[in-house]
């Protein structure tokens, strides 16, 4: 008989909340129903918050890149403003001068007499050396000024010869020196080749001798100072290019 009553109650218990519930809704339809009955709130699903950290994500990284072409436009307009470049000379000496767009190369080249022909490679800048020390003016801070340096490679060639005859030259602002003189197959070329002596440890009438070979081929000091802004102008040229590159592959990116 207790067990009866008990299942009585219990049936009544849900009877009743159920119908308390029905009720709430027809005659309070305002109320929420978490409030009525209230319900646990439902559950986020992973794909959806996935989604909502992607968006976060491409919303960061689009501030980003926009920002890193705000920077990437103002350089380029501050390097085309400061000092406008001039034409580039395309010829000095005789030489043909090919800038090499892209490359860290100065090419140059020019047929000398009948039989010779003449090839020169030029480095950017690869190296200083310090020429005085001079005072800032503000507080007596001492600078120290350098002279850049530019490295040259001077291949002669004679028809009907294989051998070819090179230079290995140091090109500073003002003066050429030569570093050392040596012969090479023009067809086959050795891993390691004997580069001669140095050319200071050479007899001092030779050195000169050697030098004024140069010269009259129109390799001077001259050329040395042309080749200097040359490859002044050239590193600037390239800085431009490579922040136009790069933009422009940030750019398609954002799209």
């Amino acid at each position: 008989m207790a067990d009866l009553i008990r299942q009585f109650r219990r049936r009544y218990a849900f009877h009743r909340q159920s119908s308390q519930t029905v009720f709430e809704l027809l005659h309070y339809p305002n109320q929420t129903i978490s409030s009525i009955t209230s319900l646990p709130p439902p559950r986020t699903s992973q794909a959806q918050t996935q989604t909502r950290r992607n968006y976060i994500s491409e919303t960061r990284r689009s501030a980003f890149d926009a920002n890193l072409l705000r920077l990437l436009r103002n350089e380029i307009l501050y390097e085309r403003d400061r000092s406008p470049l001039e034409q580039p000379v395309m010829e000095i000496n005789g030489f043909a001068v090919d800038r090499r767009p892209g490359e860290q190369w100065i090419r140059m080249g020019k047929m000398s007499g009948e039989n010779e022909e003449i090839k020169i490679e030029v480095t950017m800048f690869d190296g200083s050396a310090p020429v005085a020390q001079s005072h800032d003016g503000r507080g007596g801070k001492v600078v120290e000024e350098v002279k850049l340096h530019i490295t040259l490679i001077v291949s002669i060639f004679k028809a009907g010869y294989d051998d070819v005859v090179e230079f290995i030259c140091s090109a500073w602002p003002d003066a050429l020196d030569i570093d050392r003189v040596y012969l090479r197959a023009r067809s086959v070329i050795p891993y390691q080749p004997y580069l001669g002596p140095l050319f200071k440890e050479l007899d001092e009438k030779l050195q000169a001798s050697l030098f004024e070979f140069l010269e009259v081929r129109g390799i001077d000091d001259d050329l040395c100072a042309f080749l200097h802004k040359s490859v002044k102008d050239k590193d600037r040229t390239e800085y431009i290019r490579w922040l136009e590159t790069v933009k422009s592959f940030v750019e398609k990116k954002v799209a």
